[in-house]
């Protein structure tokens, strides 16, 4: 069996594994906290500089940055697509999560973008949204539900969605434009990890 290979990231580049999971069939619900101040909000329609605000809040700490590159014509498509659901989740009157399920390809769903921001990490939130996820996406007629996740992701993450149900099916190397070097996020962006 051949050793480790190591592969130099560019500077202005980052680097994550990405493991992308799936599930083919509903799991038995997992326990949640109670809903108190919790509260899903479909949001149809939704502008591109409020799901773009969204997705920052979720997102800035872990780099997230496909939707912030993406040009406004094409993101346009995506969130005016009926076969695209897209949530916020409210915490005490005030966005605090993101949901978005793509059932654009008829019989899976992805669980596209799934984030909670920093002040609702901890307190059942995210096991909360997952339900409510899990139970969306198989109330309609689909065969798969997946997700992929990185390294770059809240650290939990990739457990948090086994434990949901998904299993790990692939793993890939995926190297990208730092954000924080391209401005669509600030240099102050994911401290955790050091810009080249």
């Amino acid at each position: 069996m051949p050793g480790p290979v190591l592969i130099d990231v560019p500077p202005g580049r980052v680097a994550a594994v990405v493991t992308s999971l799936a599930m083919t069939a509903r799991p038995a619900p997992r326990p949640e906290p109670p809903a108190s101040g919790l509260s899903l909000e479909l949001l149809r329609p939704v502008t591109i500089d409020r799901y773009r605000d969204l997705f920052r809040l979720v997102g800035a700490d872990y780099l997230w940055f496909s939707r912030l590159r993406m040009a406004d014509d094409t993101l346009e498509a995506i969130l005016s697509d009926p076969a695209v659901d897209i949530y916020a989740l409210n915490m005490d009157g005030r966005a605090a999560g993101l949901l978005e399920l793509d059932f654009r390809d008829g019989k899976s769903c992805e669980l596209a973008f799934f984030g909670l921001a920093a002040n609702a990490i901890g307190n059942g939130a995210g096991r909360w949204l997952m339900n409510r996820a899990i139970e969306r996406a198989w109330a309609r007629p689909i065969d798969r539900f997946w997700v992929h996740t990185c390294t770059l992701d809240h650290p939990a993450a990739l457990g948090f969605y086994i434990r949901s149900g998904f299993v790990p099916y692939r793993r890939q190397v995926e190297v990208a434009d730092d954000p924080r070097v391209t401005g669509a996020l600030p240099t102050d962006a994911a401290r955790q990890i050091p810009i080249l």
